[in-house]
């Protein structure tokens, strides 16, 4: 996302069988400015503060649907490279390089390789690791992670898909499904007696919990800031009772706890200052185990996407822009890397301001390029975006799990005359499908094939 700035895996080494010690190269490849890197390498999902640490080097362990990031002692803020405590330059001159550590816990599962994130371009795949001790360049102390108290710091990684009818939406967090369903379908308006349509929809519902193993389902009720809780409390109680009733009917398998809750307008998904975030908001959700698949998923063999005509042309202030698809690649974790090239084509500086405006933004702490959509034209279903989750007490916040666009980044969507920055996005993929229709902003809708995943430590 910065140019000239180039990202090097130089170490990924599991320490003890526990911790993971990442090591980065960050070179300048201009030849005229300097380059900051602090900004450039720092987590966008804590805290808004004084900049000097590293703290944006992670890794994704995608099975577990996990973002691991540096490890937090007592009395410091990161376990990675700092600034001031390792005598660290502000700026990188021309032509010159900086090393960075980061330490964090080891991905599950003892893997070979992991994905290697950072926050100045794609997540690199496939980065192989070793149980041989670390080599540091000169200088560079790493600390023991054993040496002091220290917690983990992870991201839930959660990614959503919904019908094309848009009468349910599921969050898929690799433990758990959570399954909305629309009230506006379920339910006639300030009632609580299921509608004709509703056995449909609810059959799906219930096939997803045959397919669980999980003994509990929990059902609950959400309505919209519309009304008062007096309405909206046993309204949404009710609703929830309704949709227990007709599952534990539509549910075959034995021995499922079913309970029920209304939670009235409490735990909005999406803001209520629209009526489409109103709409989406007023749902029965129903929570259980996350089925797991019959049969592992067989990989497609497609050719991966970037000379196969998958481009598009559009407009930004005045300006010819263009955009590539450069691949969508299959991970572990029924997890998916779409990444794309956005180029200004003309002479003069154009701001391309598309790619944050989707239509559920406003459920992310922060601006980020979300406008995306992958569907699945054959099952009926669309996917959006993964989102990363930070817990704070009662309160979740949601950061999109692609280009961010705020902060730091807050320049990432204008363009300078032939500018060119790399994007993009995790997202879920339907297990047997070998091409999703692809939608980006404005441009036109691709039909993008899924490739096998090929190994990259550098941008």
């Amino acid at each position: 996302m910065t140019e000239n700035l180039k990202v090097e895996v130089v170490g990924l080494n599991r320490v003890k069988g526990k911790h993971l010690i990442t090591q980065v190269k960050l070179t300048n490849t201009g030849s005229e400015k300097k380059l900051p890197w602090t900004g450039e390498m720092s987590d966008n999902t804590r805290p808004l503060g004084k900049i000097r640490w590293a703290s944006g080097i992670g890794v994704l362990d995608a099975p577990a649907r996990t973002w691991i990031l540096p490890y937090q002692p007592a009395d410091f803020p990161c376990l990675c490279s700092d600034r001031d405590r390792d005598d660290l330059d502000y700026f990188i001159d021309p032509g010159q390089s900086i090393s960075l550590y980061a330490v964090m816990p080891a991905p599950s599962g003892n893997p070979v390789s992991t994905t290697v994130v950072t926050p100045v371009g794609p997540p690199m795949v496939n980065v192989p690791i070793s149980d041989d001790p670390p080599v540091t360049p000169p200088g560079m102390t790493i600390p023991d992670p054993d040496a002091e108290p220290v917690t983990p710091v992870t991201r839930r990684l959660v990614t959503p898909s919904e019908s094309l009818d848009k009468t349910e939406e599921t969050a898929d967090d690799g433990t758990d499904l959570h399954v909305s369903l629309s009230s506006d379908v379920l339910f006639a308006v300030d009632k609580a007696t299921l509608t004709p349509k509703a056995k449909t929809i609810l059959t799906r519902t219930a096939k997803l919990v045959d397919a669980s193993s999980g003994a509990t389902v929990n059902v609950e009720g959400h309505a919209d800031s519309s009304g008062t809780d007096a309405i909206n409390d046993p309204l949404s109680t009710r609703r929830a009772q309704a949709v227990r009733q007709a599952l534990s009917t539509a549910v075959t398998r034995q021995g499922v706890d079913f309970q029920a809750k209304g939670y009235g307008s409490r735990r909005p998904l999406y803001s209520n200052d629209t009526d489409e975030g109103k709409r989406r908001n007023r749902r029965v959700t129903v929570m259980f185990a996350k089925p797991q698949p019959a049969t592992a998923a067989t990989p497609p063999t497609t050719p991966a996407p970037g000379t196969t005509g998958l481009t598009g042309t559009g407009k930004a202030d005045g300006q010819p822009i263009s955009m590539e698809i450069t691949g969508l690649r299959r991970l572990a974790g029924d997890l998916g890397l779409l990444t794309y090239r956005i180029t200004n084509q003309g002479d003069s500086e154009a701001r391309f301001n598309e790619l944050h405006r989707a239509q559920d933004w406003m459920s992310f702490k922060r601006r980020a390029a979300s406008n995306i959509t992958l569907t699945d034209v054959v099952a009926r279903r669309q996917y959006l975006p993964a989102r990363l989750q930070v817990a704070d007490g009662d309160s979740v916040d949601s950061y999109c799990a692609c280009t961010d666009v705020s902060g730091v980044r807050l320049g990432t969507e204008k363009f300078g005359p032939s500018r060119q920055r790399e994007f993009w996005s995790l997202f879920a993929l339907p297990e047997t499908a070998g091409t999703l229709n692809v939608k980006i902003a404005g441009f036109t809708d691709l039909q993008v094939p899924i490739s096998s995943v090929r190994g990259y430590s550098t941008w």
